[in-house]
């Protein structure tokens, strides 16, 4: 599950817990983007921040892991790019899952390498409150050559409406965060003066 994760929250933990239930997942990677190419445009807290905040959000659940995989490597981070290093890492012993709203999967065409990105692991998505999954557009951006149905799968999960977006905004405003993130994280964020 890749994220700009700033921050990390109880919806993105919960997603998580759900799909890994009902997937039968061994284990849920969480790797912040260094450089996520989409958002270039807006001012990210300091990645290190974002990971020791995803670190801090996952230590309570032994199936989930954070990542570092996409800190370590230069340049944008294209899932691409990320989805071939772990499949090296681990080899053949491991299938991927690449876990995803709704709202991201539409701009899926629009992603580096799209076609490769999408054969390259299976996507499973989470239909967020306001925002349909467009599989019609999906199918005309790739073309018959590839198999959506073998490649996207829908998963029906309870999904708790929290954005990022609205957290920062929270914390610019001198508001709660309770219920919103973990507490760990929430701690962090305001030890570190994040989103002011």
């Amino acid at each position: 599950m890749g994220g700009t994760f700033d921050p990390i929250h109880i919806g993105h933990l919960a997603m998580a817990e759900n799909v890994r239930e009902q997937i039968g997942l061994d284990e849920v990677l969480f790797i912040p983007a260094a450089q996520p190419p989409h958002k270039r445009d807006r001012r990210l807290a300091p990645a290190q921040d974002r990971m020791r905040m995803t670190e801090l959000a996952v230590a309570d659940n032994p199936y989930f892991q954070a990542s570092a995989i996409e800190l370590e490597r230069e340049g944008p981070s294209y899932s691409l790019l990320t989805i071939r290093q772990l499949q090296l890492v681990y080899g053949n012993r491991a299938e991927f899952y690449f876990l995803i709203g709704s709202d991201a999967i539409n701009e899926l065409p629009s992603w580096y390498h799209a076609r490769e990105v999408v054969t390259s692991c299976c996507f499973i998505t989470m239909v967020r409150e306001g925002t349909a999954l467009d599989l019609s557009s999906l199918r005309d951006a790739f073309g018959d050559d590839v198999s959506l149905d073998e490649h996207i799968r829908v998963i029906h999960t309870p999904l708790l409406e929290i954005s990022s977006t609205d957290i920062r905004r929270r914390v610019h405003e001198g508001r709660s965060l309770r219920y919103l993130v973990p507490r760990v994280v929430a701690d962090y964020i305001y030890e570190k003066g994040l989103y002011k």
